[in-house]
């Protein structure tokens, strides 16, 4: 319920925002001291290819999926996580992706990869 008042009171809204300027400030500020976690580009040593799923090649589903993984010192994935593509998808692209090798590089990277499923003749 928004109530206004005609006076010397603010509106409802304007009270609402003159409350949480001071807790946008903090996030903000938050944000900006966070170290930011660009991603790497380590280049792959090997590959393994994702294994369609029966069901998604039934029903003819294709696309992209990209997927998150965590690569450490040595270039061994310690985590996967799909952030966009078809459900159908996903899993199928996050296990191949655990599976495969980086370059070693200097501590732990974010690197982003594109898995692309394409349905074949």
């Amino acid at each position: 319920m928004i109530k206004i008042f005609l006076g010397d009171r603010p509106s409802g809204i304007r009270h609402a925002g003159i409350k949480l300027f001071p807790l946008a400030a903090l996030a903000l500020m938050v944000a900006m001291s966070l170290p930011a976690r660009a991603a790497d580009d380590r280049a792959v040593k090997s590959r393994v290819p994702p294994v369609y799923p029966e069901i998604a090649k039934r029903m003819k589903v294709a696309g992209a999926v990209k997927v998150q993984a965590t690569v450490d010192s040595q270039g061994k994935v310690t985590d996967v996580k799909a952030i966009s593509g078809n459900h159908m998808l996903t899993l199928a692209a996050e296990e191949a992706v655990r599976k495969w090798k980086f370059e070693g590089g200097a501590g732990a990277a974010t690197v982003d990869v594109d898995i692309t499923f394409a349905m074949t003749q």
